[in-house]
């Protein structure tokens, strides 16, 4: 809501989950599976969507953020105030169709100020069909979401002001939760391609792969961009396939290494058709693997670990995560909602990484081969550099294994 629409909805004794009409001026509403409503002001498209409430505790890269298909299935809270600032532009996008379902800010949409600007954030939501609302306490929206966990949620954008509070609390108690949920399917390439396009840099823009050195191919379980802009700028020729694609279809292209990108859902669901091809990869090469977010736990489904939902997940661009060959400490950015269980690793198989946040599982490696994955995403969009090394690590496994 508005902070008028705050001050009156205190004047009045009311609360965010008060039944009665919505405050004046109140033009959007969050309404939580419980019931609880937080009312505000809608922004991006008009309508009604709803999906797994999160939050995401980034003070850069909204657009990043709203572009990564990891996101299908939920709604994003900002904790950061100033969402818009640096306005939208063509460039920093993960993908051409945002998977997130909406997005909940405090404050009202930052005019932009920024000489990369191309489009106001407000009309880049609208191109998209992304519904959302600003106003919300996000203070206290996350501070629910940190004791109780992720809850289901609808949004409604109802511009006259009109909301059926009956219907829209059926229909966020009706969604049933990302648990169980195969949503690699739905933000996977339709079909097979290749990719050259290198990173950004000032004054040039994107680059393109001039002289490739090695073959990989990419598994897309809902891939980021950057991901793969970070291998073609290490020399690698980029062949990236759909998320259904079998060991003969991956092994066609004659790689040198495998990637496994990251994705959305609950990585059990996805396992389904994943790890036998996965399995069926490690028993008949010995190519190197890298694994990143949903990559690296279907790898670890593979490989004999478990997986499972976590209480609020992980999301933002400040997560502290330790090396634990070096002892080195990252910054990273983050993203997930279900995670490997440590206790459930096998022999084969060794923990390399650590939250320092929750002690939780950040990365693997296979003892005897070349093949691990982290959790985290180490090409920085948004977020730290501090992990970049791990693509570097990948191509080396590469040449070494070439050699």
């Amino acid at each position: 809501m508005t902070d008028a629409a705050a001050r009156e909805l205190a004047a009045r004794g009311l609360d965010a989950r008060d039944d009665t009409a919505p405050p004046t001026g109140a033009t959007a509403a969050l309404v939580l599976a419980d019931g609880t409503v937080f009312w505000g002001s809608g922004i991006g498209a008009t309508g009604v969507t709803d999906g797994e409430v999160c939050f995401n505790t980034s003070m850069t890269g909204y657009q990043e953020i709203l572009t990564d298909p990891s996101y299908a299935g939920q709604i994003i809270t900002f904790t950061f105030p100033h969402i818009g600032n640096v306005g939208a532009n063509p460039e920093d996008i993960e993908t051409m169709t945002p998977a997130a379902r909406g997005l909940v800010l405090r404050a009202d949409i930052t005019d932009p100020s920024n000489w990369r600007s191309m489009q106001h954030l407000n009309a880049w939501l609208e191109s998209h069909g992304l519904i959302g609302l600003a106003g919300v306490d996000t203070r206290q929206l996350t501070h629910r979401i940190r004791d109780n966990g992720a809850p289901s949620g609808v949004i409604v954008h109802a511009p006259d002001g009109r909301f059926d509070l009956p219907a829209i609390r059926s229909k966020a108690k009706a969604w049933p939760g990302l648990g169980g949920m195969d949503l690699a399917k739905t933000v996977t390439c339709a079909q097979t391609y290749v990719w050259e396009e290198t990173r950004w840099r000032l004054g040039e823009g994107y680059g393109r792969l001039a002289a490739p050195k090695y073959r990989v191919v990419a598994v897309d379980y809902g891939a980021k961009r950057n991901i793969l802009r970070c291998l073609a700028d290490l020399g690698c020729h980029v062949t990236v396939v759909p998320a259904t694609a079998t060991a003969e279809e991956i092994l066609r292209h004659e790689p040198d290494g495998v990637f496994l990108s990251n994705g959305p859902g609950d990585p059990a669901a996805t396992g389904v058709y994943a790890v036998p091809t996965l399995q069926k990869l490690l028993a008949e090469s010995k190519l190197p693997i890298f694994g990143i977010c949903l990559g690296h736990q279907l790898l670890s489904l593979a490989l004999g670990a478990k997986t499972e939902k976590m209480h609020q997940g992980h999301r933002g661009a400040n997560h502290p995560v330790k090396d634990l060959a070096s002892g080195r400490v990252e910054i990273t950015s983050q993203n997930h909602g279900f995670v490997v269980q440590d206790d459930t690793l096998p022999e084969s198989l060794e923990p390399t990484h650590v939250s320092l946040f929750d002690g939780s599982n950040e990365g693997i490696r296979v003892k005897d081969r070349p093949v691990f994955s982290v959790q985290y995403h180490p090409e920085a969009s948004p977020g730290p550099q501090d992990s970049h090394y791990l693509f570097e690590r990948f191509v080396a496994a590469i040449s070494e294994s070439r050699s």
